[in-house]
């Protein structure tokens, strides 16, 4: 099968039930679990919490080994910002004080709420040991700032909350956020008082269904190809310490084409700082950049080692901000030297890597864990699944209506495997006649939230807007929605790096780099001669196995229903084949 070529395939379309398949490795004593769908079957811590009543775990139908690894005290360890890491840090997943709320409670200042969950699991999620959705719901802890931070800005990192959250240090109010996929932070400093214990809460609002924001394939109404909700705190909650000029971000380019990476560094302060950035080989230090912060670096990289789901080679960065003489922040980063564009061959557009047509095939992930739903119980899992897709000899995969944690994308990038990324999409597959309005000015702030929080990721080849009209202008559950080629501008505008992929699977107005069918059972043969044709979804075969299905009842036949592994194997091999018939010259050369 030569995968080197330009043609697209991304499948398939999972019904309901979720299947779970254990493999053994060697000697290991812990099995190893991939979540498969019946489609394709697919530091420091610190933690402060007063004692009101015992937390426990509770049990979803269906719960993966890993549940049984999580440590409570101190979950999800690793450091959650992969691309700009620094040494200093403290770890606020734990234990919290939890409870219910209401429109316009008064914020508990002071008080002891009357449950607890662990963070970062969202609310409905078995792990968190609440298991049950509301729609406004309160957080609550204490920490104490390390006294060695002294003289630095304290910074609260929240990495995904779901949707809306308020939040108050010492009964004061730092900010509002809105978006439920992108992470965000605060300078806390002005509200810490003494040196004390201080207090955090977070008021979280989740309206799900009843609202028009971005959720994926969340619902409060879970069948068919929809999932339970996961509102509230579901990614990594953390505190660091940063310079008053230190470093607030990176913006990191790979230019294949000129042997060289373009570095821009943003700092909170730029008045007499200095930016130094050093890429570095397998620890050996190639080139050194100087310059200013918010201004490009392109750094040299000859000869460099090209970044492919064959090898995907890393290079390490480091980088320091030097301010009056002195050095005040230093953190490190990597990237990958990758190129992804579209030329013409025979007529056809196809997909390039790195200047070569290349072939890509793989699943639909969506990301969902049936006991931590869109949090995966250890970072172990989370890579266990990207191992799993490689094994299955999968290049590619499409992240479906969900955007990861920061440290998926970095498992993704190590093991080397393609990353389609679609946007969340809003009023997904409802069954309301009268769905909520879409906001179109949050639906772009939440999309460019997206963009330029990934935009670093080798993985990521490409940005998908939407997916089959769900949301879109023009479509049955549109309403508000601002127009598809203003989007495609815009995201092209903010990352011209990459493609873009104005709806995987309709509905379609002409712009953007591919044209991206769905088709069910059998793949489809989409024609362009403006856009690289791919096929995003197809297949959809089910397969049950007993003991591995959330219920039983309900479990979907999806498109086709397999009567055991070995017809399953045999359905795939079919359409995979008359996938790959179509990239001959007599049906169109693809």
């Amino acid at each position: 099968m030569n995968l080197f070529n330009g043609r697209w395939l991304l499948e398939h379309r999972p019904p309901q039930e979720m299947i779970n398949l254990q493999y053994h490795s060697g000697t290991n004593p812990i099995p190893n679990l991939i979540r498969l769908k019946p489609s394709w079957l697919f530091v420091l811590c610190v933690m402060v919490v007063s004692n009101v009543g015992a937390w426990q775990m509770k049990q979803a139908p269906l719960m993966t080994p890993w549940a049984a690894l999580v440590d409570t005290n101190n979950p999800l360890p690793e450091y959650p910002r992969p691309q700009l890491v620094r040494t200093n840090w403290l770890n606020f997943n734990g234990l919290w004080q939890f409870q219910a709320g209401a429109t316009n409670d008064p914020v508990p200042t002071g008080q002891t709420l009357s449950g607890q969950i662990l963070v970062p699991f969202p609310m409905e999620s078995a792990i968190s040991g609440v298991m049950q959705y509301y729609a406004f719901s309160w957080y609550r802890r204490t920490f104490t700032v390390p006294s060695d931070w002294s003289g630095q800005r304290i910074i609260l990192h929240l990495d995904a909350v779901d949707w809306q959250s308020t939040v108050y240090v010492n009964g004061q109010k730092v900010g509002v956020h809105k978006g439920g996929y992108d992470p965000f932070s605060y300078d806390i400093t002005p509200y810490l008082t003494g040196s004390g214990a201080q207090e955090l809460i977070l008021q979280v609002y989740s309206p799900e269904d009843n609202g028009g924001q971005p959720r994926g394939k969340q619902t409060l109404y879970p069948g068919g190809i929809m999932y339970t909700s996961s509102s509230g705190i579901w990614q990594p909650a953390w505190l660091e310490p940063v310079d008053a000029s230190g470093i607030s971000g990176l913006r990191i380019i790979p230019d294949v084409d000129n042997s060289q990476v373009r570095l821009t560094v943003n700092c909170y302060a730029t008045s007499g700082v200095t930016v130094v950035a050093t890429v570095l080989s397998n620890g050996v230090a190639i080139n050194t950049g100087t310059g200013s912060p918010q201004t490009e670096l392109d750094i040299p990289v000859p000869n460099p080692n090209l970044w492919s789901p064959e090898n995907p080679f890393l290079y390490d960065l480091q980088i320091s901000v030097i301010h009056n003489g002195a050095t005040n922040d230093s953190v490190t980063s990597y990237f990958g030297m990758r190129k992804i564009s579209i030329s013409v061959v025979n007529g056809v557009p196809k997909i390039f890597l790195n200047n070569q047509a290349y072939f890509g095939i793989g699943p639909l992930d969506q990301g969902f864990w049936p006991d931590g739903i869109y949090t995966a119980p250890t970072d172990a899992a989370l890579e266990y699944d990207l191992q799993m897709e490689k094994a299955f000899g999968f290049n590619a995969v499409r992240k479906h209506i969900k955007v990861e944690r920061q440290r998926w994308y970095y498992w993704a990038d190590t093991l080397g495997i393609l990353v389609w990324q679609d946007m969340p999409s809003c009023s997904s597959y409802t069954g309301n006649p009268s769905p909520p309005a879409v906001d179109p000015l949050d639906f772009i702030a939440e999309l460019s939230a997206m963009v330029t929080n990934h935009w670093n990721s080798p993985a990521i080849i490409m940005w998908d807007l939407f997916n089959e009209g769900q949301g879109e202008a023009g479509s049955g559950n549109g309403v508000g929605q601002t127009n598809t080629a203003y989007l495609v501008s815009l995201v092209k505008t903010l990352d011209p790096s990459r493609l873009v992929n104005q709806a995987s699977g309709g509905s379609y107005f002409g712009v953007g780099d591919v044209l991206d069918y769905h088709s069910y059972p059998d793949p489809g043969d989409p024609t362009s001669a403006t856009q690289a044709p791919v096929d995003g979804e197809f297949g959809g075969i089910a397969w049950h196995v007993t003991g591995h299905l959330w219920n039983p009842a309900q479990a979907g036949t999806s498109y086709l229903l397999a009567s055991s592994l070995d017809n399953f194997a045999s359905l795939y091999d079919g359409y995979i084949n008359e996938a790959i018939n179509f990239k001959s010259p007599a049906n169109g050369g693809l």
